[in-house]
Order: C-alpha cells, then structure tokens, then sequence
C-alpha cells in the first residue's frame, strides 16, 4: 500500500513539475489610474487559458501575468488585453523562478 502511494505521489510531482510557468510583465495604455482599472483588468485576464497569477500595479504602470506556456503566449494575451481597451508594451517574459530549495540539516 505504501509503494502504490509513493508511486502516485511520484506521478503527481512529475505532472507538477512539467509545466512551463514564465512571468509577463507589461504596461497599459490607456495608463491604470484606479482600483477600478486594476480590477477591469484582472476580472478578463484570469479566465485567459494558462493564466495562474495576475498581479497589477497602479504606481508602476505594471501588470504581471505568471502563465503556463505551454497552454498560451504573449500575443494571446495581449489580444485580451487589447479586447478590454487596452494597449500593451512587453516589459519583460521570463521563466517563473523557482524557490530555493531548503537544505536539510544532518
């Protein structure tokens, strides 16, 4: 009963591991002046496939996508942007970073 366990706990770790998450970072135009816009924008970026994170910056003009390439890419999600009246320049896209891993005291 413990290998069968292991087994599918192994699987699950594996399928986990497989996706591809970057980070889109991009600025609006029209610019965000309110909660309002931030929230126009989140409400329509999250039921984007691949979409896991969506973060958005009134101060900083920013708006930051944490997706899973291997189910969308910068165009798709730009096209949604464009869908819900706004203009976007790409600040950056890059690989999600991973967490450092905790050593383990002997």
């Amino acid at each position: 009963m413990k290998q069968l366990f292991l087994v599918i706990l192994s699987a699950l770790m594996l399928m986990g591991a497989s996706k591809d998450l970057r980070v889109l970072v991009m600025t609006p135009t029209p610019q965000m002046h309110c909660e309002n816009c931030e929230n126009k924008i989140k409400k329509n970026l999250r039921f984007e496939k691949g979409v896991v994170k969506i973060e958005t910056s009134v101060p900083e003009q920013t708006v930051a996508v944490t997706y899973d390439a291997s189910k969308t890419d910068v165009k798709k999600l730009q096209a949604a942007m464009k869908q819900i009246g706004y203009d976007t320049k790409v600040v950056s896209d890059k690989p999600q970073a991973k967490p450092a891993q905790v050593k383990k005291k002997k």
